[in-house]
Order: C-alpha cells, then structure tokens, then sequence
C-alpha cells in the first residue's frame, strides 16, 4: 500500500517527499474534499515533485461532462509526464446512474485525448447522501464499465469524522475486494488520524490517501515532514508506526 499526500503548493511537495509520500497529489482543501489547484499551482507542483514520482491530480465534483475539457486543461502546462499520472474525478451532486456514467465516460475520453493521457480515477462518497452522490458499489461498477483506471473511496464531508465512521471495516474490505475482481486500482482516504491509517494498513487497498493528518494546524494547514513520515511509518507495521509517533 502506497502513501498518497495532498499537497496545496510547491513548498509543500518537499516534506511529502522526505517524509515517505509515494505519491503526490495536487489538491486545494480550501474548495472542498475534490478541490482543484489554478494551473499555475498545478505546473509549480509538477516541477517540484522528483522525476520519478508519481501525480495525482484532484478536478473537483463534476455535474456536466462538457466541462471535462476544461478542467484536463490544466494539465497542459505540466512540462514532463510523470511516470504514474491520475486525475481524481468526484461525483457530487449526481444522482442519475446514467449522468454519472456520463461523466466518467467523459473523463476517459478526454484523458485518453489529452497529451499527458493521464489515468481516470472515479471518487465514491461513504458519506453519499450527505454529498447527493450514488453509493459506493454503484460507482464502482460505473468506473469498471467506462474504462477508468481506478477507483478512491474517500469522505465528502471533511468535518471530523472519518472514513470508518460512516463504513465498518468489513464492509470496505468487501468493496476493495469487489473493485479489484473489477480490474480497478483501489484507493482509501477520508480523514484518517494515524489510528485510521493503522486500521486502513491491513485492507486490500492499493493507496491510502491523507492530507489533515500530515499537516500542522489540519486540512488548510502545511504539509508536516515528521506527521508523514509517522503515517508512513504506520503503513509498514505497528511496531514501527508507534516507535514513529512515540
């Protein structure tokens, strides 16, 4: 399992790196749980992270296809193609199956059109009422059927509650089992203190996902070395994550 940070800036990207990130992701908490960073962020993000590490871009909640073009616009200043490169698509506010099958066939089509062809990762909500979104099977199965890359289970609301408090465990281990028979990267994140990391550690997911737990003063603070490298600690082992966080 890989330890995804999302970084709001260039300054950030150096203590994700040194701290253990394996990837990094581009996203603006300030806009909410998907927020999207301005272009010019993006291509400052871009140069930062080292040749080899691999990107994640968040593109927001996204209600009409057409607007897919626009926001892989972004995407066009990145100078280099990382050599792992997603985007994370949210569905908020789509409520329809086939709207939100619309929307992530969108996203594959433009993804594969763009220059960087970046991989398309469709985010379900545990907490999909409160976000107006389709539950998490269903958009499992949307993103297997359109050809996405992957899937991220994540929490729309970002008020203190975290992933395991809206899903037992049991139940998302079932949804990572189901989306892997799918063909699809499986991803966690949603709040998630260095107790939420450590019961994430024993799951079948492929990356976990964190940015409030890693940052000095949450979510809209700054990206802290010594948190990451706690949380990756916490990855690796119990022996090793309380010798981190002692």
């Amino acid at each position: 399992m890989r330890l995804l940070v999302s970084v709001r800036s260039a300054a950030e990207v150096a203590a994700a790196v040194a701290g253990g990130a394996g990837i990094v992701d581009a996203k603006e908490p300030a806009r909410g749980s998907l927020g999207a960073v301005d272009a010019p962020t993006l291509r400052r993000i871009a140069a930062a992270a080292p040749p080899a590490m691999p990107l994640s871009i968040a593109l927001g909640d996204v209600r009409d296809p057409s607007a897919l073009g626009a926001a892989l616009a972004a995407l066009e200043g990145i100078e280099r193609r990382p050599r792992e490169l997603y985007v994370k698509v949210g569905l908020a506010g789509v409520r329809e199956p086939a709207a939100a099958r619309a929307v992530l066939a969108a996203a594959v089509d433009a993804a594969s059109a763009s220059v960087l062809r970046p991989d398309v990762v469709a985010v379900a909500y545990a907490d999909h009422d409160a976000a107006h979104a389709l539950p998490r099977d269903m958009i499992g199965g949307l993103a297997a059927e359109v050809g996405a890359r992957g899937v991220l289970l994540d929490t729309w609301s970002k008020e203190g509650r975290d992933l395991f408090t809206w899903v037992a465990i049991h139940e998302v281990e079932r949804w990572l089992e189901q989306s892997r028979r799918r063909g699809l990267l499986t991803a966690l994140a949603g709040s998630l203190t260095v107790d939420g990391v450590r019961r994430a550690s024993g799951l079948p997911a492929d990356i976990l996902g964190v940015r409030g737990a890693v940052c000095a003063g949450g979510r809209l603070g700054r990206v802290d070395e010594g948190r990451v490298r706690s949380l990756a600690a916490a990855l690796m082992g119990p022996g090793r994550a309380a010798e981190s966080v002692a």
